[in-house]
């Protein structure tokens, strides 16, 4: 009972925004927990094979979390299922989510958030939803928060985000390559760069390794910009595989063929205290928020027009 007392004096300083709207309504989690009930929070990544930026993105919003949430435990889960594999082989055991909400169940947690770091709300968050939908009648409150591209203001903050840490860093034209996707979530890329460009980023661009915008759509921006020089910065939370090989690789490759003098920052997102900040925003967002079903908001639609 005091560990609760605790946390509840704690979280009602958190300037997290206290209405609904936007497909959320109100609803402070810390307020619904009982006397013997336990509530934690589960980091969703989907991971990555490369030791040096585990360390410095996933291991560090893991313990950022932690001391941004005394008092509640703070666990992990992998998404990638090769991911976890390879890692297996190496000694190194990851859970999936449905394997860390079973432990978390078995460990008497009655209530959980889970805060996954994808970058836009694609395949993975579609697929960690379902596994969230399944548990539902397993926690008395579960709560799935949103990816770093949801809202409009994500787009916004996630933008200055960048371009204040990536002050001094730049060199020339900036193009941000994302992974892509073939969900119709890849229409967010598109957005984003509307965004950079709408803040004035004139020189900033996105690009995918597997959707759209393609390399070829960037080059015909730098050409517009007449760009001599340009730094390829990984849009992605961890500078794994993709990062390695795609960016520093093929990408760096292909535009030096075309004549710009190439700079790879080679820095996850995950990396940037800025962006971390925002994740832990999100966080704190779905303490004070849970979604709202749209077919219950259908119903209530039938008998009256006010249905705050």
């Amino acid at each position: 009972m005091k560990t609760i007392i605790i946390i509840l004096s704690l979280f009602t300083s958190l300037n997290v925004l206290a209405h609904g709207g936007g497909g959320f309504k109100h609803s402070d989690i810390f307020k619904t927990l009982g006397p013997n009930d336990k509530i934690a929070i589960l980091m969703v990544h989907f991971g990555t094979t490369h030791d040096d930026t585990r360390a410095l993105t996933i291991d560090a919003i893991n313990k950022k979390v932690a001391q941004v949430f005394p008092g509640v435990e703070v666990r992990e889960a992998y998404t990638s299922r090769m991911i976890m594999r390879r890692l297996k082989e190496k000694g190194v055991v990851k859970l999936n989510p449905t394997e860390a909400m079973d432990k978390l169940i078995a460990d008497g947690y009655t209530h959980l958030i889970l805060q996954p770091t994808n970058i836009i709300e694609g395949v993975e968050m579609e697929a960690l939803q379902k596994e969230v939908d399944l548990y539902r009648k397993k926690f008395k409150d579960i709560r799935l928060g949103t990816a770093l591209l949801h809202s409009p203001e994500d787009y916004q903050a996630t933008v200055k985000a960048i371009a204040a840490s990536l002050q001094g860093k730049e060199k020339g034209d900036c193009i941000f390559v994302c992974h892509g996707t073939y969900h119709p979530a890849n229409s967010t890329y598109g957005m984003l760069d509307y965004v950079m460009k709408a803040q004035g980023h004139k020189n900033y661009h996105v690009g995918t390794i597997e959707g759209y915008p393609t390399m070829d759509d960037v080059i015909r921006e730098l050409e517009n910009n007449k760009a001599k020089e340009v730094t390829l910065i990984p849009f992605m939370f961890v500078a794994g595989d993709h990062a390695k090989n795609d960016i520093a690789g093929e990408w760096k490759d292909e535009l030096e063929k075309k004549g710009y003098k190439v700079n790879v920052l080679l820095k996850g997102l995950g990396e940037y205290p800025a962006i971390q900040e925002l994740f832990i925003q999100h966080v704190k967002f779905a303490t004070k928020h849970q979604r709202e079903d749209i077919t219950v908001k259908k119903k209530k639609y039938e008998k009256t027009d006010d249905i705050d």
